[in-house]
């Protein structure tokens, strides 16, 4: 059975040769890349490691780890343009805090500042993201409390130039003729919880704590910009489904951030009542105009918006947050296996992966595997993505532990 083959039984409930896998097929299910360096000096792979995303500092997993570890998938992301497919030496070059030397994407700009801390800019030479000395990762610099939204100023993009469908279109036809893997499509995604992260330029950015708030008080003009928003994602998905086809199985249509450690951050009901409809309105269109699965990302606990995205039309969930309240493997079966397609939750991220012993790694893999593929539907990768300094025997164990029990 093929990879494709393989993901796609796994999309219709139906249970393959074995759990499919993923690594590094999108943001959130990545590996950084000084990880990244140390698991591939484990298993003998000597390369340059080039960087997928830029702030997280997420390696582009290559050919050779992909056969290594049986990976079912890889990524269509339409912001990485031909990097995928460019050498490394086309990018640029610099040396992490950690020692290990990476590649970046063509025309990134990052300023080493005083002090040893790392800029990185836009194209323009502002700075939008900050990284401290000795840090993995980059953070926004922009404020995301207390500040105000202006609803007439929000434009979300509504169009894709010629030149980046016809980008799109070359990897994606590359990655479908050379490879066998499922192609998980990512761009023109939704945000709504997060829509305020949208209402300005990448510096000043709007507030979340004013958006939230004007869900409750403002609704009328909160369902008019979310209206707005869907409309425009439409226009863009239309394109890039031009372009691509069927040479993607599934397309992430939202990035969404909907709950804490500890809960939701809108209660069930207003999330029903103000984002629901318009998540509904987009996998309608999905669905009646393209062949794709309907993909959604978002961390925390959001048990109680489960049943509300199944009903909206969402196929699939990543990353399944199996640390967060009311996220367990069993409730999460009990509550919804068979209705909606689990990408993740197979090796939490926070305290087993990293904290754990191979041994440990294992058992744990072994009975995610066990509890969430009891109905097909389940796509095997770890919460969210591998730390920088997580030990590379424990990634081996348990990418050698998803391909061990997850087959039949």
């Amino acid at each position: 059975m093929t990879s494709r083959e393989r993901v796609a039984k796994a999309l219709n409930f139906q249970k393959p040769d074995r759990v499919p896998i993923d690594l590094g097929g999108m943001r959130a299910s990545g590996i950084a890349a000084t990880a990244y360096e140390k698991l591939k000096n484990r298993i003998g792979i000597n390369s340059p490691t080039k960087i997928m995303d830029s702030m997280q500092i997420l390696a582009m997993v290559e050919a050779e780890v992909i056969d290594h570890f049986h990976i079912d998938v890889v990524p269509l992301d339409v912001s990485l343009g031909t990097w995928p497919l460019a050498p490394a030496s086309k990018g640029v070059a610099k040396r992490l805090f950690s020692g290990t030397k990476v590649y970046f994407p063509p025309r990134t700009n990052i300023t080493e500042e005083g002090g040893g801390h790392w800029l990185l800019r836009d194209q323009a030479g502002n700075p939008y993201a900050h990284m401290p000395k000795d840090g993995y990762y980059f953070d926004f610099i922009r404020p995301t409390m207390a500040g105000e939204i202006d609803p007439g100023k929000f434009r979300p993009r509504d169009t894709v130039s010629d030149k980046e469908l016809q980008v799109l279109q070359t990897l994606a036809k590359h990655l479908y003729q050379n490879t066998d893997k499922a192609i998980l499509g990512w761009g023109a995604s939704l945000s709504l919880i997060g829509l305020s992260a949208l209402l300005s330029d990448n510096i000043t950015q709007g507030s979340l704590d004013t958006w939230l708030a004007m869900l409750m008080s403002e609704k009328e003009t909160a369902n008019e910009m979310m209206g707005r928003y869907v409309e425009a994602t439409i226009k863009c998905l239309e394109l890039y489904n031009q372009a691509v086809g069927d040479y993607c199985m599934v397309w992430g249509v939202a990035s969404d951030d909907a709950g804490t450690q500890r809960g939701e951050l809108l209660s069930p009901e207003l999330f029903a009542e103000m984002i629901k409809p318009h998540y509904k309105c987009l996998c309608d269109w999905v669905h009646a105009n393209t062949n794709w699965k309907t993909f959604l990302h978002s961390c925390g606990c959001i048990h109680d918006y489960i049943e509300h995205w199944i009903e909206a039309g969402i196929d699939v969930l990543n990353p399944v947050q199996i640390s967060a309240a009311k996220m367990e493997p069993q409730r999460l079966m009990k509550d919804f296996g068979g209705r909606i397609v689990f990408w993740g939750g197979g090796c939490d991220t926070q305290k087993v992966l990293p904290l754990a012993t191979p041994e440990q790694v294992r058992e744990h893999v072994r009975k995610n595997i066990s509890i969430f593929n009891t109905y097909g539907g389940f796509v095997f990768t770890q919460v969210h993505n591998i730390q920088a300094n997580v030990p590379a025997e424990n990634i081996e164990a348990m990418l050698e532990a998803a391909y061990e029990f997850g087959t039949h």
